[in-house]
């Protein structure tokens, strides 16, 4: 494999070490080849060293790398750095699918050293250096043959300092591996110094146990798209993400894989010679029983061993056993279990299918066909590939079975499903039916290469009016903005209004801001009430008319909560309509449950766009310290799995989050806001609400009040808007700006209508309570707040809890305020809020009252109005020291329900910590 992209080549390099080529080109460097080789700064700097420490003589080190990680490139930049460090180079490497003649390595490596070996026992003037002049080495000679050849070294090394650099150890003859294994474990003195790369083995590396060996990692996902941008450029986010997870990290799959934009007729996995050849040159001397099922994994690579030596036998005519897979674990192709196959690299079965023709690869198909009887998707799947021509029936069969395809969580084999059923259809318009189903499935998962692809084919059938629209909004690519839906034809009959959903859902975005639009897409979407629960009908009303539909949403979402078989991609809708109207709380627990299906599904490179919801749904409820976990775990697997806008908007919004926790302002550049907005289209509102939000916390009241005011004053309420009215509450109250806010929350009151989603209705409580004409207002308003159920929403309950306290403060009830307060303080401190806390650490030392956390036990009369008889049990326990299952088995409860009991007794009480129990309890009378 090659990563090189300029550089001097070894000849050059031989040629100076003959002495044409004049001194004054080699200068001493460094690191000649970091511009060549991407991703692998840290081994070149390892091999600078040791090339440095070669020149004294005594050195050996193992490169040990699967195929196409660029090993050999390495050894050629040791090489040339050899060479240029005044070195003297000789080299040899194994071939793959050779059968090597013994001391082939050895004879390769002397070469050079024609002059050297001539009169030099036992060698003789003949054409190899390893043959004496008598023929084949007798037993004598080969047990001799180390020491002379070591001997060899260390004269020509007294001369110029000698450095021996052998690639591919692990495929050289047995002898020559047996030599220089000698020569490598006795650097030292005057002997050479000995640069060995190899692939991993079990047995063949063993001679070279002991000496420091470092293994190649694979590139990284930032690595990887590195070296794409600099050697594969014009790839599609949707071809790198595939490349991404095909290559893992390996340069040459990287660089090789092909990109397919459908796929070939029978399917079988992409693959290139130059991968064979890397991956897995032996695979032709396989026995036959071998290569079948090879050939029915790589198809089929879930599938468990008995299936697979079940649909192997099939293919082969004769039973086959376990035996049959020894053969490709000594070639390094598989691993085994004993009850699975794992192919030892993700782009390996197509390396070991790729010679097969498609004759074989049918008929491969129909054996796995016909052992998958338990498995309905799976079976019709390969089915389906093993037929030609068209059969309308299996198309109708695979039409149906791809809804199970979906409920099981593998919505891309539905995508294939869909697509070779429309190969198969004989009615032109069922084929077209087909392809748009595949095409707005691909599309809603993210795949608009093959959504792109898809739509055109259905482009060439007959479609329903609003199908066509959305075909051709595919291929151009830029929304359906060219025609207003004030335009669209009515939808008719279920298929017209299943298209007419889609529809709605893939243009809403792009009709997001634009009034007359968005009011045009309701009014369509108000002619279909058949549809008014579909999860693609309520995100595209959340998307262009969040604040003023939201109940409505919110209701309908509601109703949804139970689909447990819901598909993985329809729960995403529902959570971001659910966020996009104001119910974070809906969101995030809709988002859970999708998370969930990636992980147990192993989707990794699904998990970034959920965490980021999460992490939004987490800054609205208050919750900091679990947004900035999100975020962080976002960016990390965004960068990981090639969603590097996901992971920029990551860590823009956990910069921003921090600023929230601290108090502090970070600034938002233009290009930062422009690449967010590819990730959360509603960035821009995120930024001021938190830009505003960090004034407040930070002190800076006015700075706070201006910017959320002009969230709020927006003629266009928006969503960010409802969780902007505490703050912008708190800032009126410190800056004495409050008639301003009554005003401002009045026209905000007015547009939003009478309804609003929970969380927002507390706030608004919050909110009015904070700028209240009178303390009877005040309670009023938080008697409501108090009514709403905000454990999930740590900073509007601490924001209720911290109104309430100064309520009693005016109402000179210091005891009560107290309480309250560290009631509060405890809370902001769950939720990561430190430059509040700061602030109420003050309030409570201005009255008198102690500030960590802790209750004086001298208002130890208050712990019986603030817990019942159960949970001052429990925490007298736990402030004795005792475990929560020490205390469950003292009262007969569990662990959880203790554990749930002190989740409620800690802000109750001020703390925020066993220790602090003590002094919050008061002494036991």
């Amino acid at each position: 494999m090659s990563t090189w992209t300029e550089g001097t080549s070894l000849a050059v390099a031989e040629e100076a070490d003959r002495g044409t080529v004049p001194t004054a080109t080699f200068l001493v460097r460094d690191r000649p080849c970091a511009p060549r080789l991407v991703g692998r700064e840290r081994e070149l700097r390892e091999l600078r060293d040791f090339v440095h420490g070669a020149r004294r003589p005594g050195a050996a080190w193992v490169l040990s790398a699967d195929a196409g990680s660029g090993k050999s490139e390495l050894l050629e930049a040791a090489a040339e750095m050899a060479v240029a460090a005044g070195l003297r180079v000789l080299r040899c490497a194994g071939g793959r699918g050779d059968d090597p003649q013994e001391y082939a390595g050895v004879d390769r490596l002397l070469a050079g050293m024609r002059e050297e070996w001539t009169d030099f026992p036992p060698f003789g003037p003949s054409s190899s250096p390893v043959t004496p002049v008598g023929g084949i080495p007798g037993r004598a000679e080969r047990d001799r043959l180390p020491y002379a050849v070591l001997d060899l070294m260390e004269r020509a090394g007294r001369a110029r300092p000698l450095l021996l650099v052998v690639d591919d150890w692990d495929t050289l003859d047995a002898p020559s591996r047996e030599v220089l294994s000698f020569v490598a474990r006795r650097a030292g003195g005057q002997a050479p110094a000995v640069l060995i790369a190899s692939r991993p083995h079990p047995r063949r590396l063993a001679p070279l146990t002991g000496i420091p060996t470092t293994t190649i990692a694979p590139l990284t996902a930032v690595q990887s798209l590195a070296l794409l941008a600099q050697r594969r450029a014009g790839n599609g986010r949707q071809a790198e993400r595939e490349l991404l997870t095909a290559a893992g990290g390996n340069p040459l799959t990287l660089l090789e894989l092909p990109v397919r934009t459908t796929d070939p007729l029978p399917w079988i996995p992409p693959s290139s010679d130059r991968l064979v050849a890397a991956l897995a040159p032996g695979v032709a001397r396989l026995p036959s029983a071998t290569g079948d099922l090879l050939l029915v994994a790589a198809l089929h690579p879930a599938g468990e061993l008995p299936r697979l030596l079940s649909a192997a036998s099939r293919l082969a005519g004769e039973e086959l056993g376990f035996s049959a897979v020894e053969p490709a674990e000594r070639e390094g192709l598989v691993e085994c279990d004993g009850t699975r196959l794992r192919f030892t690299h993700p782009a390996m079965p197509g390396a070991v299918t790729h010679q097969t023709g498609p004759r074989r690869v049918r008929a491969a198909h129909a054996a796995l066909s016909a052992v998958s009887e338990q498995d309905p998707v799976r079976m019709l799947w390969h089915l389906s590939q093993a037929v030609r021509g068209v059969d309308a029936q299996l198309a109708h069969r695979l039409h149906a079975v791809h809804r199970r395809a979906l409920e099981g969580d593998e919505p891309m084999l539905a995508v294939r499903l869909l697509s070779r059923a429309a190969d198969l259809h004989e009615v032109p318009e069922d084929r077209g039916r087909c392809a748009l189903l595949a095409a707005q499935l691909a599309q809603s998962l993210g795949r608009e290469r093959t959504a792109r692809a898809m739509a055109h084919r259905a482009l060439r059938f007959p479609l329903t009016p609003p199908g066509t629209l959305y075909a051709e909004a595919l291929v151009l690519r830029d929304g359906i903005r060219w025609r207003a839906p004030a335009d669209w034809p009515a939808p008719a009959g279920t298929r017209g209004e299943e298209d007419a959903m889609e529809l709605a859902r893939f243009s809403a975005p792009s009709m997001a801001g634009d009034a007359a639009c968005s009011e045009a897409l309701l009014a369509f979407l108000d002619k279909v009430p058949d549809r008014a629960d579909d999860p693609r009908l309520l995100y595209a009303v959340a998307t262009v008319a969040a604040p003023r539909r939201a109940m409505t949403v919110v209701r309908r979402v509601s109703a949804h909560r139970q689909s447990e078989d819901a598909p993985v991609h329809v729960l995403e809708h529902l959570g971001e309509a659910a966020w996009l109207t104001g119910d974070p709380l809906r969101a995030l627990e809709l988002h859970r449950r999708a998370e969930g299906r990636h992980r147990l599904h192993e989707r990794a490179d699904h998990l970034p766009w959920v965490l980021l919801q999460q992490g939004l749904c987490h800054v609205l409820t208050g919750d900091w310290v679990q947004a900035e976990r999100s975020f962080r775990e976002c960016a990390v697997l965004g960068a990981e799995h090639g969603h590097a806008d996901h992971a920029a908007t990551a860590r823009l919004l956990g910069d921003l989050v921090r600023g929230l926790r601290t108090g502090t302002v970070r600034p938002v550049s233009d290009r930062e806001r422009e690449s967010a907005r590819r990730s959360v289209r509603t960035v821009d509102d995120l930024v001021t609400l938190c830009t505003g939000w960090a004034q407040v916390e930070g002190g800076d009241f006015a700075a706070g009040f201006a910017t959320l005011s002009a969230l709020l004053a927006d003629p266009q309420p928006r969503m960010a808007a409802l969780f902007a009215l505490v703050p912008f509450a708190q800032a009126a109250e410190a800056a004495h700006t409050v008639e301003e806010a009554r005003a401002g929350l009045r026209g905000f009151e007015a547009r939003m209508g009478a309804e609003h989603p929970p969380l927002a209705a507390a706030g608004l409580s919050v909110a009015w309570a904070l700028v209240a004409e009178d303390d009877e207002d005040t309670e009023a308003r938080l008697a409501r707040a108090f009514a709403a159920d905000l454990s999930h929403a740590p900073f509007l309950e601490a924001s209720r809890r911290l109104a309430h306290g100064r309520l009693l403060r005016r109402r000179n009830e210091v005891a009560d305020f107290r309480v309250t307060v560290r009631q509060a303080a405890a809370t902001f401190r769950s939720a990561g809020a430190e430059a509040r806390i700061a602030r109420i650490t003050e309030e409570l030392r201005a009255s008198g009252g102690r500030s960590d956390g802790g209750a004086p036990a001298a208002e130890e009369g208050r712990t019986a109005e603030l817990l019942g008889p159960q949970e001052l049990r429990i925490a007298r326990l736990a402030a004795q020291g005792m475990s929560n299952r020490q205390i469950g088995a003292e009262l007969g409860l569990s662990h959880r329900t203790i554990g749930s009991y002190l989740y409620r007794i800690f802000p109750r009480l001020g703390v925020t910590a066993r220790t602090q129990l003590t002094d919050a309890l008061g002494p036991v009378r």
